[in-house]
């Protein structure tokens, strides 16, 4: 039989060549289950693939407990007991396979080394560096059409970057748009006289002509209480802003910023719904529970000849929650 024919059990016999190997005989070892790289971590085998098991049935069972209670149209709170019991068993079932049934590893096999001589390399690195060199530099002019467009568009894609952070706050964290004079409007913008609250009556109230943004009117809102039916002073210091009985306090919570909106009549007291503090009103807004750390900050009243509710002066310290340490 000449080299290379086919014997009669359809090998291949070779007799030269790089590679060859006798009929029959495999080119590399065939794995076992002997072999150490694939011996499972748990000790008894046997017991964790029927642990396994059961996890991965319980987890189809709860899967298609759901499935059929959904077609029915069953219960949510079931179907989501279902659901995240089947899904959990199969992902228990899952884990517990890969962690004790598959090899685990790692396994370190020899080999030889497989880095060319730095001749070599340093022949590489000198090649690319002159081959890229010519291309640029038979290409200069589209290489500088290419970086003047990256260089644009880094610069326009920073545009949306820095108009997301908002418009730019100025004075508005110190300040807002209450002054000395300013008249006192509902949302409608109609003005607010002395005789529209009764005692216990409480109404939202922003300075004439500063209703157009939503910016200012977030910043300039404000809760006009009427705690009685003579002048009150909350604080010393503060003997005339609340004439006939009428308090203003920033409507801006101290703590976190929240709409201060409720206010409670039989203790005077006015509560922020997001996180429950409250403000005892006839002593400066004090807050006598929850997060907020000062008083909500009180806009002096006064009322001018023909009634109408003004502000003797802005607030005296910036609203809301401290973007620095005050007091």
């Amino acid at each position: 039989m000449s080299d290379g024919a086919t014997d009669a059990t359809g090998g291949t016999g070779a007799t030269g060549g790089t590679g060859a190997t006798e009929v029959g005989v495999p080119a590399y070892p065939v794995a076992s289950f002997d072999d150490p790289h694939l011996l499972p971590l748990a000790k008894n085998p046997r017991r964790a693939e029927a642990v396994v098991a059961v996890f991965l049935v319980l987890g189809i069972l709860g899967v298609a407990a759901y499935g059929a209670l959904y077609w029915v149209g069953g219960q949510t709170q079931w179907e989501g007991v279902f659901l995240g019991g089947g899904l959990f068993c199969i992902g228990f079932g899952l884990s517990a396979w890969g962690k004790y049934l598959l090899p685990q590893g790692p396994f370190v096999e020899q080999r030889h080394p497989m880095a060319s001589p730095e001749e070599d390399r340093k022949a590489m690195t000198s090649a690319i560096v002159d081959r890229g060199g010519i291309v640029v530099k038979r290409r200069g002019f589209l290489g500088g059409l290419l970086g003047a467009g990256m260089g644009i568009f880094g610069v326009v894609a920073a545009f949306p970057l820095i108009r997301s952070l908002g418009p730019v706050p100025g004075k508005t964290l110190d300040r807002t748009n209450w002054r000395a004079g300013s008249r006192l409007v509902d949302f409608t913008g109609r003005p607010v006289s002395v005789h529209d609250l009764e005692v216990g009556g409480a109404l939202t109230v922003f300075p004439e002509g500063y209703l157009d943004s939503e910016q200012d009117q977030a910043m300039d809102q404000t809760m006009l209480i009427r705690a009685g039916s003579a002048d009150i002073v909350t604080r010393p210091g503060r003997e005339t802003w609340g004439p006939e009985g009428y308090l203003a306090f920033s409507k801006v919570c101290t703590h976190a910023g929240c709409p201060v909106g409720l206010y409670e009549e039989q203790t005077q007291q006015l509560l922020c719904p997001c996180h429950q503090s409250l403000f005892d009103v006839l002593d400066g807004a004090v807050p006598v529970f929850g997060p907020a750390p000062r008083p909500l900050p009180q806009l002096p009243l006064v009322v001018d000849a023909d009634g109408w509710l003004r502000a003797q002066s802005g607030y005296d310290q910036p609203v809301g929650p401290g973007f620095w340490e005050r007091s």
